[in-house]
């Protein structure tokens, strides 16, 4: 018997959540006959304030959040009440239309508003503030919404999230509908955020037949594009088919075929049989070995000599004296083509790089400095007193072109260090090494034992096994260092060893014990606010960096971040986006590169402006205001906690760390070590000693599947 379903219709009032990834969300609707907003949920991303819905579904009573109409369907009509209309036009749907525009229009045309926008833009300039340039931004974006709108009816009618249209529309334009007709599997290839499940359920629906060659094809990529995400830089041919069946559901000698024709069309590349790679990768790789080799080879730019009178020199001048393992590291320098400098804290890493820095400045050497991420660019500049730039930015990265400094237009340098350079993938280290010069000099510096890079490849760790550079070591700790409990906690970590937890007052290492999540948030939230404030007099939202293992749960950045804001910001300028409350003065963190905005993953900013009228939001990263439209706001994420993979090449005042056996998934040594590394003055660690005796001891570093060794080697 079918299901019967009461109705619901009403005014939309507000919208509390929506989940970009599956268009769930939660709104607030004025309904006849109800004295309160009644609480909405279901999938309703395509709706908009000031519009009406009709609904079915049925009322559901919930412990949490008590009695809310769940919807099974839902149709949206375009407000007919001036309320309505002033409603839907100030919610921020059209750029250039926020709600003191929305009240100065609907008081000038009345319920005659929506049609004439639509069908008489012009009569806008009847309104008191609209000139000519944001009578064109507001019909461009009508347009847009009218197209957008197109786009979302389209995906409504194949059961697929709404959230999605905007992304569509941006990426195809007016030719969205006819593109993803022709090929929805396409929407994976191009559309960040859009993974292959969604691009398939779509083709499903559209009729498309489970084992043709274009699904098992986009199937294939997806895979292999995955396996990237994890570090991998190929697949064997039987972990590829074994992921790809699971994914796909077809027969085994079909997706054989499928991998043969692709080798044949080069859209992947096999090598000693059962080793594939995507181009991309397969041609970096190749090209970092070939780089190493070929700098090593040749000679140098500038002569070395009396490298021991250089030394002696630089001593005296700066009053410092080397250890016998830093005056080899700088002979080393000066007598290789291609080095690399390791070493964990307090071992004399920044020091030593400083004195092949002035030693190479004694031989009048031409010097460039490069790191992987603007904070550790910024970072690097500090300690040595020199300009340290991005390496996209020392390789002049401009889309669409690409990237302006490389193998035809190469670095004028004879020196380039690199710090950080566990950071760097497979893919930008390629980049980077065919922008130098064969004569120059290459310095790598990082910490072998910290996490490796998101992207795909384990460079630095990779050069170091080859043996096929000079590598220095640096694991003497220095006295200065020795009293710091971050800097012997790391070590002992590092080494397998629990870390020292009775902590005196003066330390900078402290562990509090709390089981309960619940208590754990509590703890932070408390420490974030007062204690840690009070106690060293730092600007909570500046100088604290709450780091967790996972995004998830209620000790997860996601939660944290909620929290946190609410308890350290109390500005009430806000602007929403996707169920996210953007609030003047928060932190925040890019999540993607994007480079016409020159901001790239993981850099740190504070919104310094909201214009609710535009809906744009100005953030401040490192002193450079970047404009951002509501629609780019999904590539930016609150910043109160972030994870500590994302906290690579940064260092914080202080840090404070949820650690509870529920991120038992995450709790590896290498990611604790890197976590601990971050502080430079404190960091609290709230939690409990079994998660810390876990993280401790499980050393299984995950493989990355990577053939750089037996190139180098090679």
């Amino acid at each position: 018997m079918e299901k019967k379903y009461e109705k619901l219709s009403g005014l939309v009032e507000r919208i509390t959540f929506v989940n970009e990834e599956n268009g769930f969300s939660v709104i607030k609707v004025r309904a006849k006959g109800f004295g309160e907003l009644v609480t909405v949920v279901g999938s309703l991303s395509f709706v908009n304030v000031g519009s009406v819905v009709n609904m079915k579904g049925e009322w559901v009573n919930t412990a949490k959040f008590g009695m809310q109409f769940k919807v099974q369907s839902c149709s949206e009509s375009i407000p007919a009440t001036v309320v309505g209309i002033e409603k839907y036009l100030g919610s921020g749907l059209i750029k250039g239309i926020g709600p003191v525009y929305a009240k100065r229009i609907v008081k000038r045309f009345k319920e005659d508003t929506l049609r004439v926008i639509e069908e008489e833009p012009d009569k806008l300039l009847e309104t008191e503030g609209i000139g000519e340039k944001r009578l064109e931004m507001v019909k461009q974006a009508w347009q847009e919404h009218k197209e957008i709108k197109n786009v979302m009816i389209f995906l409504q009618s194949y059961d697929v999230s709404t959230s999605y249209a905007v992304k569509i529309y941006r990426t195809y334009g007016d030719d969205s509908v006819r593109l993803v007709k022709e090929n929805p599997y396409r929407l994976a290839d191009d559309i960040w955020g859009i993974g292959f499940k969604t691009a398939d359920g779509i083709a499903e629906k559209m009729g498309y037949d489970p084992d043709s060659y274009v699904r098992c094809r986009s199937g294939i990529l997806f895979v292999l594009n995955q396996l990237s995400g994890e570090g991998h830089c190929y697949a064997r041919r039987e972990q590829l088919l074994q992921a790809a069946l699971e994914l796909l559901g077809v027969e085994e000698a079909i997706l054989n075929n499928a991998v043969d024709r692709m080798i044949e069309e080069k859209s992947i590349i096999s090598e000693i049989g059962e080793v594939l790679y995507l181009p991309a990768l397969y041609h970096s790789e190749v090209g970092v070995a070939r780089r190493i080799t070929d700098i090593c080879r040749a000679e140098r730019g500038i002569r070395i000599e009396g490298v021991d009178g250089v030394i002696e020199r630089v001593q005296k001048e700066n009053a410092i004296k080397y250890d016998e393992v830093q005056i080899e590291a700088i002979k080393t320098a000066a007598e290789s083509k291609f080095m690399v400098l390791t070493g964990g804290p307090g071992t004399g890493k920044t020091t030593t790089t400083l004195a092949i820095i002035k030693s190479f400045e004694k031989l009048s050497a031409r010097i460039l400095l490069a790191a992987p991420t603007g904070r550790a660019a910024k970072r690097f500049s500090e300690v040595t007193g020199m300009e340290a730039k991005t390496i996209h930015r020392l390789l002049e990265f401009k889309p669409p072109e690409g990237y302006l400094i490389n193998a035809e237009n190469q670095l004028k340098c004879d020196v380039l260090i690199v710090d950080e350079t566990s950071m760097v993938d497979i893919i930008l280290m390629y980049n980077l090494l065919k922008a130098v010069p064969d004569r120059a000099i290459v310095i790598l510096v990082g910490d072998v034992d910290q996490l490796p890079s998101v992207g795909a490849g384990n460079v630095l760790r990779d050069i170091i096994e080859s043996h096929s550079v000079n590598v220095v070591k640096l694991t003497r700790i220095f006295r200065q260092a020795m009293g710091s409990m971050i800097v012997t906690n790391a070590h002992r970590i590092n080494e397998g060893m629990f870390p020292v937890l009775k902590g005196r007052k003066e330390s900078d290492f402290f562990f509090i014990d709390q089981e309960e999540p619940e208590k754990v948030l509590e703890t932070i939230k408390n420490l974030c606010i007062q204690r840690l404030p009070s106690y060293y007099g730092v600007d909570p939202i500046a100088d604290i960096q709450v780091l967790a293992p996972m995004t998830r749960g209620g000790v997860g950045t996601r939660n944290l971040n909620v929290v946190l804001q609410e308890a350290l910001n109390p500005e009430k300028k806000c602007l929403y986006h996707s169920g996210v409350m953007f609030k003047l003065n928060d932190k925040v963190m890019q999540i993607k590169n994007n480079y016409e905005k020159n901001v790239f993953n993981g850099d740190i900013g504070r919104i310094k402006s909201i214009d609710l009228e535009d809906r744009q939001v100005v953030i401040r990263f490192d002193g450079n205001d970047v404009e951002y439209d509501a629609g780019e706001l999904d590539e930016v994420v609150l910043a109160y906690a972030t994870t500590i993979h994302k906290s690579q090449g940064s260092e914080y005042g202080i840090v404070v760390v949820p650690l509870v056996t529920q991120h038992f998934m995450m709790l590896q040594r290498n990611l604790l070590y890197t976590c601990v590394t971050r502080a430079k003055k404190a960091i609290v660690i709230v939690g409990t000693k079994k998660a810390l005796a876990i993280a401790v001891k499980n050393n299984k570093v995950k493989s990355r599947n990577s053939r750089l060794v037996e190139r180098l080697k090679e």
